[in-house]
């Protein structure tokens, strides 16, 4: 029995080595498939970067709300400190001595307009920010016109498949410049346009042009519509310059001007910067059409908020303007805005008067343009413009993803052009909200000294590339915007310059610096310099120059880089910043607070403002308005505009 049994114990025995070929053949099938799994391996890294990429654009778009909303409480702060400096003051502040309907500010050196009693708190203040944003819409999308010239021109000049436009060097360099060398004429018809039927409408108006322009991109075949559409952009751009400004000026208080006036440099930069953000994600026919959004937006806006209270009194809608006034001022009574609108209509009927009695001839309006107290402000707005627009900003913003491109950046060239665009709105905002402590000059000569630094250092980069025979050195233009769309694989065949990241940072750098002072000074100082007889026409003046020096500086780009390299046009832009920076030291006074008649006075020669930054502090209320008793004010929103010329 037991040998019978042995065969099948035998058999049992053999079962676990008969197995082991199938157990061994399955333990080696995760080894066979590691191969296939190291292979797609490289894929998923190789996406990584996309992902992270798109994932740092949501945070980045996802964060914009909440950076907008901090700088809101960043400036509601800044208004309830500036509430309890005045408060603590209080017991300092002038004595005010009344005499029937004259109200003397004894210690402050003459007579200046008040605050007709209102409070300084967020209710007032809220709805001219509202007013200003709407108007700041309409600065939205004439940025985005300026942006879309960037992301234009690439597209252009090496299309894709199935696109039929096709531009040569010589044609892309007037896409660029165009518009700024028809702004100035918009500039001039600006006042004679749009005056007849208000600020408002006027805004609202403007914007038609635009959303035509916007039609033309998109459906453009030939170089002929891109250049129609950029003249209808250039002039539609200058037609805004007198209903914007003079918006601005009319409905807002003095102590709020300052910051508000800057905010329209600021979304003109954003409307840039939306530019660059949708030349990543979107096809450069579709941008356009996006923007007719954005126009109309702006257009439905400006439907909520009220006409200049100044431009209803100079057409006799009084009630109207009282009603504006209210909404404006907090929605408050129609009592609490009663003495201002009295002193508005009591300026408009001096100045009706005054042209009745005295009719100036042409020759004695135009003596007032050849008066030291014109021409040196005139000239300090005009040069500020030259070195805002050859300090290399301009010419970074327009041709910015051509730039990188031929740098060399070690990112992405249109994701370099988007923090550009970031770097110029951080930059901006630093100059809106520093602009009223540090004042004008010392934030003037910081930027100005560091712009030029930065170009200096680029110069210097590109020769010692040159000279120490690296491949990578920076190319010519023609390489520039003849190699904008290289494919990725051809990026990585080429040698590759370890020192890349270097210029890009200080492009980056330039950006962010040009911006906290020397881009929107000019703008600033037009509001402020300039006598009372000679705002308005040299105000017109100094906009067409600051734009013709736009579009000679875009112009003559791609011949500079040509004919001087990289290192000859970023040293050219250096030396010209350094040369502004001793300029500005000698002839720009600090009138950050300063009264505009003082302002006046120091440039024809009667005094001399001292460079301290004076800040606004809150008067006793006055029953008496006295506008009345003013001589020579053109706009009582102006504080002590008290000019006799």
């Amino acid at each position: 029995m037991r040998y019978a049994l042995g065969p099948t114990r035998y058999a049992l025995r053999a079962t676990p080595y008969a197995l082991r070929p199938t157990r061994y053949a399955l333990r080696a099938t995760p080894y066979a498939l590691r191969p296939t799994r190291y292979a797609l391996r490289p894929t998923r890294y190789a996406l990584r970067p996309t992902r992270y990429a798109l994932r740092a654009t949501l945070y980045a778009l996802r964060s914009t709300p909440y950076a907008l909303r901090a700088t809101l409480y960043a400036l509601r702060a800044t208004l309830y400190a500036r509430r309890i400096t005045c408060y603590a003051l209080r017991l300092h502040a002038p004595r005010l001595h009344m005499s029937g309907d004259k109200a003397m500010v004894f210690g402050d050196g003459g007579l200046t307009p008040d605050d007709y009693s209102y409070s300084k708190n967020f209710r007032t203040a809220l709805p001219q920010f509202l007013a200003v944003s709407a108007k700041n819409l309409v600065l939205l999308g004439y940025g985005m016109t300026l942006g879309f010239s960037t992301i234009l021109m690439p597209a252009v000049l090496d299309p894709k498949d199935g696109e039929v436009l096709h531009l040569n060097k010589s044609e892309i360099s007037w896409i660029s410049s165009i518009n700024l060398i028809i702004v100035p004429l918009g500039c001039a018809l600006s006042g004679v346009v749009t005056s007849p039927i208000g600020r408002r409408k006027a805004m609202q108006m403007v914007n038609v042009p635009f959303c035509i322009a916007w039609l033309m991109f998109h459906f453009a075949t030939n170089t002929g519509h891109l250049y129609g559409a950029l003249f209808i952009t250039g002039l539609a751009g200058g037609l805004l310059e007198a209903p914007v400004l003079t918006y601005v000026a009319e409905i807002t208080q003095p102590h709020l001007r300052g910051a508000l006036t800057a905010t329209s440099s600021l979304c003109i930069i954003l409307g840039v910067f939306t530019q660059f953000l949708f030349g990543i994600f979107m096809y450069w026919r579709t941008v356009a059409l996006v923007n007719i959004a954005f126009t109309v937006t702006a257009i439905i806006a400006l439907c909520f908020v009220p006409e200049s209270p100044h431009w209803l009194v100079s057409k006799k809608r009084h009630d109207d303007a009282r009603k504006s006034l209210q909404w404006l001022r907090g929605w408050t009574t129609p009592a609490a805005v009663e003495n201002e609108l009295r002193d508005i209509q009591v300026l408009f009927k001096r100045e009706k008067k005054d042209l009745t009695d005295v009719e100036e001839t042409m020759s004695e309006k135009m003596s007032y343009y050849m008066r030291k107290s014109f021409m040196v402000p005139f000239f300090l707005v005009s040069f500020t413009f030259f070195v805002g627009n050859f300090s290399g900003m301009t010419t970074l913003q327009t041709y910015a993803v051509s730039i990188f491109q031929m740098l060399r950046a070690p990112i992405d060239k249109y994701y370099a052009t988007l923090i550009l665009g970031v770097l110029q709105i951080v930059g901006a905002g630093t100059c809106v909200l520093l602009v009223h402590y540090t004042g004008k000059r010392p934030l003037t000569l910081f930027s100005t000294s560091g712009a030029g630094i930065c170009c200096i250092l680029v110069a210097i980069y590109d020769i010692y590339i040159k000279t120490n025979g690296f491949t990578e050195a920076l190319q010519s233009s023609n390489a520039t915007l003849t190699a904008i769309n290289n494919t990725s694989n051809e990026m990585l065949e080429e040698p590759r310059n370890p020192y890349s990241w270097i210029p890009m940072t200080l492009l980056m750098l330039l950006a962010l610096l040009a911006h906290t002072g020397l881009r929107l000074l000019p703008w600033i100082l037009i509001g402020e310099v300039f006598s009372a007889k000679t705002r308005s026409g040299g105000a017109g003046v100094s906009s067409a120059i600051g734009y013709l020096f736009g579009f000679l500086t875009n112009k003559l780009y791609i011949s500079m880089v040509d004919t001087l390299s990289i290192w000859g046009t970023y040293g050219f832009y250096g030396i010209v910043c350094f040369v502004g920076v001793i300029v500005f030291y000698f002839i720009l006074p600090e009138t950050e607070g300063k009264k505009l008649n003082d302002i006046e006075n120091h440039y024809a020669g009667r005094s001399k403002l001292n460079n301290q930054v004076y800040r606004s502090r809150r008067k006793a209320s006055q029953d008496v308005s006295k506008m009345r008793e003013m001589k020579g004010a053109t706009n009582p929103t102006f504080e002590d505009d008290t000019s006799k010329l």
